[in-house]
């Protein structure tokens, strides 16, 4: 096996017994590190601080993977510039938030003849979410309702139009709809990033031997 001491430096390719009585002599323990490379390669180092250091790490990857929601924003063709400016507002703070928005235009009555009116609001509303935003899915008609939705840029490409430019701890606590919409999450699973492969401490044959002993049945 290739051995890399504690600070880092390349020790070479040596017998096992070697590697782990060198391991002994310092006070730290053989941990196997890459144990599909040719030849396989193992640090002399503290198999706990190891382990700690590795699930610290784990830990801050699942704090930072960020699992989508999609959330809703209701329209009407007729709505008001007031009223649209309002939603235009909410929309900006889901997206500064993190999560995707659905924005739906709802038809009553005779107003489904009229659904060129619902394309050019979802229109109006893409471009004016473009600096935070991009259209992950077109505008589509589904029974009464027309909707799209946008998904919020990694980057932004400038200032929301409809609000100031806010953290996220300020617009997290009001990012609902209060007329009730309804929202669905999305994402992968449960929204955490792929713990890094365990490490272990590689053992002697007589340490091998006496856990052997120990399994069997008397």
């Amino acid at each position: 096996m290739r051995v890399i001491d504690d600070a880092g430096e390349q020790l070479g390719i040596m017998p096992t017994e070697e590697a782990l009585a060198r391991a002994r002599t310092a006070g730290l323990d053989l941990i196997e590190i890459s144990p599909t490379a040719q030849p396989p390669v193992c640090k002399i180092g503290d198999y706990g601080k190891l382990k700690y250091e590795q699930s610290k790490k784990d830990k801050e990857g699942r704090k930072k993977h960020k699992q989508f929601e999609l959330k809703e924003v209701k329209l009407r063709p007729k709505i008001e510039t007031h009223d649209y400016e309002t939603k235009a507002r909410m929309a900006e703070r889901l997206l500064l938030d993190g999560s995707k928005v659905k924005v739906t235009i709802m038809f009553r009555g005779r107003e489904i003849t009229y659904t060129s009116f619902g394309k050019r609001l979802l229109d109006r509303m893409s471009e004016d979410m473009a600096p935070l935003a991009i259209v992950e899915r077109e505008p589509r008609l589904e029974g009464r309702n027309m909707f799209m939705i946008l998904a919020p840029r990694a980057v932004p490409a400038g200032p929301p139009k409809f609000m100031s430019v806010k953290t996220k701890e300020q617009t997290s606590a009001k990012d609902s709809d209060p007329s009730g919409n309804s929202k669905a999450s999305e994402g992968d699973g449960d929204g955490q990033s792929p713990a890094s492969p365990p490490v272990q401490r590689v053992r002697s044959h007589s340490e091998q031997e006496d856990a052997q002993a120990q399994t069997q049945v008397p």
